[in-house]
């Protein structure tokens, strides 16, 4: 086996949304080789979800808006606990950003004089958010997508499409040299020798069992950094969006732009009100947000907007008595909804039934995102040498809480700084030849004897049972409101859940492009 490093610098990136893309052309831009593993198509990574829009103090609508009132809204909607220094780095580049995906040929939305147009969101009083309609991150993805093609088609860039990272390879020295990746249609384990690792595999939604995440992101990677000694910081900080579309199978968002075009959240003043909603008239609608706070309105950050709505709903103040509460558009005018949010507006009536032009929507929150990750230094490299990570899965940007539209800058801006940080590195890497094939093939060893050991198990334990009652026990007590006897009674709880993991069977005898084992190594490393 060729060991990294012999014939030139080599990086691999785990994921291939916003952060991973961004790192894989900067890194292709230096010259240098990628390997990019990601477990769905890149176009269908997480970030292709996004639909609000994109941070950054442009302040063309003339409001006082500047680079240091994003840095002071960043720090201050996360409760003054974000780290500074990269905040205020990604919030000085964010123009920049913006107008780079403008020259790549995203189609932004504009004013009618041709300028990029901006919307307000959550936590801020400027129009600072850029979008392309109602499917920003889409079009983000791919224009990104676009880019890395071209060093893709040069042979700078390697994509390894439905693979998944299983664990990092690691030398006797703690450094770490590689991966091992499993190919999930095959199921074949293989080590993947690299100078440097970069990790963008995004959050952890599905450790909450019904989340906003698409169902790749279930955190097992990260996990898997973890528990070969990667520091993790502040993992309690979750984000639970005010306001998702409940589902039977998952959640899905309503995007924050909905409320940052005009749309209002409202309850009937009188509990328990079995109208309709046309049938309420005004003053009897309990615009609690607008009330409550009216220097912000229905756009104040997203976790004071979490907690209103549930107390709302916890007081029985919710529609009919339930855990929901309405968004409002119908007063705004259908052709404007079709131009800024006509995207979202069709995965609510694809889904519900219900027309948002004329019928205000239900929602109520949802786990959306974690502002907590793999701890990083100011140059996005972990704890352990050669492992660097970016994106929703590092710690460093947000605090407690993230502004909306901050999610896609600062993915770029972390994938932007962990490119160069990677080449340094691995420019200066000591290279030990004498023991590089033995690492990976006793790695490679290891995973694929835990995959022949979950293969041949046949225990009266079902994997997908027991997925269920870890994200019903994360959602009810490690959300909007936490206890701590709760906190303790769920810990009890995964201790027995990962007790009975052990016992589990993969109940599919055809191995092909099987779900149950892949899903099975995701499951330990969510509990």
């Amino acid at each position: 086996m060729a060991v990294a490093g012999q014939n030139g610098i080599r990086i691999a990136i785990v994921g291939g949304g916003l952060a991973g893309l961004a790192a894989a052309m900067k890194i292709a831009e230096g010259g240098h080789q990628v390997d990019l593993f990601s477990v769905v198509p890149v176009k269908r990574s997480h970030s292709v979800c996004a639909q609000g829009g994109i941070n950054g103090a442009v302040n063309t609508k003339g409001e006082g808006d500047s680079t240091w009132e994003h840095f002071d809204d960043t720090v201050y909607g996360g409760d003054f606990l974000a780290n500074q220094p990269p905040a205020k780095a990604m919030c000085e580049m964010a123009p920049a950003i913006i107008y780079l995906f403008d020259r790549m040929g995203v189609p932004f939305s504009r004013t009618k004089e041709g300028l990029l147009d901006f919307r307000r969101f959550g936590g801020t009083k400027h129009h600072r958010t850029a979008f392309a309609g109602a499917s920003t991150g889409q079009q983000l993805l791919y224009a990104l997508d676009e880019q890395v093609r071209r060093y893709e088609v040069a042979g700078k860039v390697k994509k390894y499409e439905h693979w998944e990272m299983l664990s990092l390879v690691m030398d006797d020295h703690g450094v770490c040299r590689g991966l091992v990746a499993m190919d999930r249609a095959t199921l074949e384990v293989k080590a993947f020798p690299a100078d440097a690792v970069i990790m963008a595999t995004g959050g952890p939604g599905l450790i909450f069992g019904k989340s906003t995440n698409s169902m790749v992101c279930t955190g097992s990677a990260v996990s898997a950094c973890y528990q070969q000694g990667a520091r993790y910081a502040n993992g309690e900080f979750i984000q639970v969006h005010p306001t998702s579309i409940p589902g039977e199978d998952k959640l899905r968002l309503m995007s924050e732009s909905a409320r940052g075009e005009g749309g209002r959240v409202w309850v009937p003043r009188q509990p328990n009100d079995q109208r309709g909603p046309s049938a309420i008239p005004e003053q009897e609608r309990w615009y609690f947000l607008e009330e409550k706070y009216p220097a912000y309105g229905n756009l104040v950050p997203r976790d004071i907007a979490t907690r209103e709505i549930f107390q709302v709903c916890l007081d029985g103040m919710g529609i009919n008595g339930e855990n929901q509460v309405y968004l409002d558009l119908t007063h705004i005018p259908a052709e404007t909804l079709d131009r800024k949010l006509g995207a979202i507006l069709e995965i609510y009536e694809m889904f519900v039934g219900d027309d948002p032009r004329h019928v205000p929507m239900r929602i109520f929150p949802g786990v959306h995102y974690s502002m907590g990750g793999l701890w990083v230094d100011f140059d996005q490299r972990t704890n352990i040498p050669g492992l660097l990570a970016a994106g929703e899965c590092d710690y460093s940007i947000h605090g407690a809480n993230r502004l909306g539209a901050n999610s896609l800058v600062s993915c770029v801006f972390g994938g932007f700084i962990a490119a160069p940080a990677a080449i340094e590195y691995a420019k200066n890497l000591e290279h030990n030849g004498a023991d590089g094939s033995r690492i990976y093939d006793a790695e490679s060893k290891r995973q694929q004897a835990i995959n022949d050991q979950l293969i041949k198990q046949s225990g009266d334990e079902n994997q997908y049972v027991i997925h269920d009652e870890m994200g019903k026990w994360m959602t009810d007590n490690v959300t909007v409101v936490r206890y701590n006897d709760k906190l303790q009674a769920t810990d009890n709880k995964l201790l027995e859940l990962m007790e009975r993991y052990r016992r589990i069977s993969i109940n599919d005898a055809n191995l092909w492009a099987t779900h149950a084992l892949p899903h099975a190594r995701q499951l330990w490393n969510m509990l």
